[in-house]
C-alpha cells in the first residue's frame, strides 16, 4: 500500500482578479501558506497557466513546475472541466455554455467544440510536458435534458447519445494515451458521466479504453443519495484522481432530490465546507488507502455558508489529519511462527 499524496487543492474556486489569486506565483505562496503540498491547476484560467504554451514549450513547462517547487509545492494535475463540458453539449445548453469559451466561437456550436476538443489536445501534451500522469475534466452532456423518463423518451435516443459521446472522446483519450496520462472524468450531474452506470455505459463504447477512469469525488454522490462506499469497492481499479469535497442532504416534506430549484443556501442537498456536512471520510480514505490508490487528495471548496479562506485554511488540515500514513508490515507479526514449506505440509498432515 502506498500513502496518499496531499493535501492539495483545486485552485479554480480562489482563482481571481486580486492578489494573492490573480498569478500563479502568488496562489502558490498563498496555498503554501496554509500547508498544501500541491496545485490543481484549471487551465481556463489564463492568469495561472497559458495551456497552448505548456503544450508546445517544455521549457514554459518546467518555469510552471518550478514556480510551484518554489513554494515547496507540486502540480497535481491538470483541469478541463470547464472545456470537456463543451466536447459534447445539448444545444438547449448553448446561450449558457458560450460563457465556458472565447468571444470568437459564441454563438457558434460547432467552432466552439472544435475549440475544446483543441484544448483537450493541448491538455494531454502540457500535461506530459509537467511529468503528470493524471487530468481532471467533464464528459459533456447530450442526454442531461432527458434525464427523467418523461415524457417517455423514443428508443435508441440514449444509446445513439452515448455512441455519439463515445465517437467524440475515443480520439481524445487516444491523444492522451500516448502522452501517458490518465483522463478522470468528474462524476457530476449535469454530465452524461453521473454515476457508477452511465460510466460503464460509456466505458463499453470506448472499448474499455485504459486511459478513460474517475475522478472521485463523494459529494456528487450525496446529492444522489448514491453509496460512495460501495463505490469505491466496485471501481477502485478506475479510481485515478480524488476531489476531498463535503456535502449534506436534508430531504423534507417539501422538496428531496430535485431541492426544487432553491438556491444552494436552500436546497435540501448542498455542497459544504469540510467537516461541516454528512461525508464519511474516514471510511473513504480508509478504502483509498486499502485498494492502495497513488494520487493526490485534493481539496475542491464549494459551501454557500462558510467563508473560501476558513474553507481552505481548514481544509488543509482536515486533509491531513485523515491521511493514513500506511503500515510497512503486518500488526501481527511480533507473532509469527516463521513457517516455511515443510512446516506448512507438516501442520496440514501432508507429511
Amino acid at each position: 500500500m502506498r500513502t496518499i499524496k496531499g493535501p492539495a487543492v483545486f485552485l479554480a474556486q480562489f482563482a481571481g482578479d486580486k492578489p494573492p489569486f490573480n498569478s500563479f506565483d502568488a496562489i502558490c505562496g498563498w496555498a503554501a501558506n496554509y500547508g498544501y503540498k500541491g496545485v490543481q491547476i484549471p487551465t481556463w484560467v489564463t492568469s495561472l497557466i497559458d495551456l497552448e504554451k505548456a503544450a508546445t514549450s517544455k521549457t514554459y513547462a518546467d518555469e510552471l513546475t518550478g514556480t510551484a517547487a518554489k513554494h515547496g509545492l507540486a502540480i497535481t494535475e491538470l483541469s478541463t472541466h470547464l472545456q470537456g463540458q463543451l466536447v459534447a453539449a445539448h444545444p438547449v445548453y448553448d446561450t449558457m455554455l458560450d460563457g465556458f469559451a472565447p468571444a470568437s466561437v459564441h454563438n457558434n456550436p460547432k467552432a466552439r467544440q472544435e475549440w475544446a476538443v483543441q484544448q483537450l489536445h493541448w491538455a494531454a501534451k502540457a500535461s506530459k510536458n509537467l511529468g503528470l500522469t493524471e487530468h481532471a475534466t467533464f464528459s459533456g452532456a447530450l442526454t442531461w435534458p432527458f434525464l427523467y423518463p418523461f415524457p417517455q423518451r423514443p428508443a435508441g435516443l440514449v444509446e445513439e447519445a452515448f455512441d455519439e459521446l463515445a465517437r467524440r472522446w475515443t480520439p481524445i483519450l487516444n491523444a492522451f494515451d500516448e502522452a501517458g496520462v490518465d483522463v478522470g472524468y468528474e462524476l457530476h450531474p449535469g454530465e452524461d458521466l453521473f454515476d457508477g452506470v452511465t460510466f460503464e455505459m460509456f466505458l463499453d463504447r470506448v472499448k474499455n479504453h485504459p486511459r478513460a477512469n474517475i475522478l472521485y469525488d463523494p459529494s456528487h454522490m450525496v446529492l444522489q443519495q448514491l453509496d460512495y462506499l460501495d463505490f469505491i469497492d466496485i471501481y477502485h481499479e478506475r479510481i485515478k484522481l480524488f476531489h476531498v469535497k463535503d456535502a449534506e442532504f436534508n430531504p423534507t416534506g417539501r422538496q428531496g432530490v430535485y431541492s426544487g430549484y432553491q438556491s444552494w443556501i436552500n436546497r435540501a442537498g448542498r455542497f459544504r465546507s469540510l467537516g461541516d456536512g454528512q461525508v464519511d471520510f474516514a471510511s473513504i480514505f480508509s478504502k483509498m488507502a486499502q485498494y492502495d490508490f497513488a494520487g493526490w487528495a485534493v481539496l475542491e471548496w464549494e459551501c454557500a455558508i462558510k467563508h473560501p479562506e476558513d474553507g481552505a485554511r481548514e481544509g488543509a488540515e482536515f486533509i491531513k489529519n485523515h491521511i493514513i500514513h500506511v503500515t510497512e508490515h503486518a500488526f501481527d507479526d511480533f507473532a509469527s511462527a516463521g513457517t516455511d514449506l515443510a512446516a506448512n505440509r507438516k501442520i496440514l498432515g501432508l507429511s
